[in-house]
């Protein structure tokens, strides 16, 4: 793959464990995000995401409280919001800041993606979670400060993951061909649609899950892809 001039690279399941995401940062916005609306509600940003909120959910007229419990759903349900996942990613900022966590990363993926950056390869960061959430959790790992290896963000704001345009469109905002740029992601159906806008692409599958034919070149890390 000597022609990559790009890594595009997913979150869950590939740089960090599913797990982190999981059990630490979506209980944390859970617990926490009442208390979070209720003491910002005056911030505009805030207003912002909670109407985006309501017009996803398409209420007309609703109180604070049937709002909080609607994101409540949503985060119990996993839904890919984009209104809920930037209210998480400010709930989340407040623990970052406050030392409650910092954000895991699988061990090689620190060093790997140093390597591919003083190569001068671009590195982009995809991911379903907002991109304020991104750069807390490349700003807060256990490696250090990784934001500074990264050119760009992208969030459902660009589109959805498994839909082929989002690709197209982050190739276009990268400002390469898709047949330059490399994605990866742990979810098939991702790499399928990146495939489809030219991308290449590269399956992560972590163990102890077995290797299988998904039917992209598959790694169990960091250190197995040459890009």
């Amino acid at each position: 793959m000597s022609d990559i001039r790009a890594v595009l690279t997913d979150i869950e399941g590939t740089t960090s464990s599913i797990d982190f995401v999981k059990d630490v940062l979506f209980p944390y916005a859970r617990k926490h995000l009442p208390a979070y609306v209720e003491t910002h509600t005056d911030e505009a940003e805030v207003q912002h995401w909670l109407s985006e909120a309501a017009k996803e959910a398409g209420i007309v007229e609703a109180s604070r409280g049937e709002i909080i419990d609607l994101l409540i759903r949503w985060i119990d349900e996993d839904r890919k919001s984009t209104a809920l996942k930037a209210l998480q990613g400010l709930i989340w900022r407040e623990g970052y800041e406050s030392g409650v966590f910092t954000s895991h990363m699988y061990p090689e993926v620190a060093a790997r993606l140093r390597a591919w950056h003083e190569q001068g390869l671009k590195l982009y960061v995809y991911s379903s979670g907002s991109v304020a959430a991104q750069k807390l959790l490349f700003g807060y790992t256990e490696m250090g400060d990784l934001t500074p290896l990264f050119s760009d963000y992208f969030d459902t704001q660009t589109g959805h993951k498994r839909e082929t345009d989002s690709y197209r469109k982050i190739a276009d905002a990268i400002g390469l061909p898709p047949a330059q740029v490399l994605f990866l992601s742990d979810i098939r159906e991702e790499l399928d649609a990146a495939r489809e806008a030219g991308m290449r692409t590269t399956q992560l599958v972590r163990p102890p899950q077995p290797l299988t034919d998904a039917g992209h070149p598959a790694v169990a890390d960091f250190d197995a892809i040459t890009p």
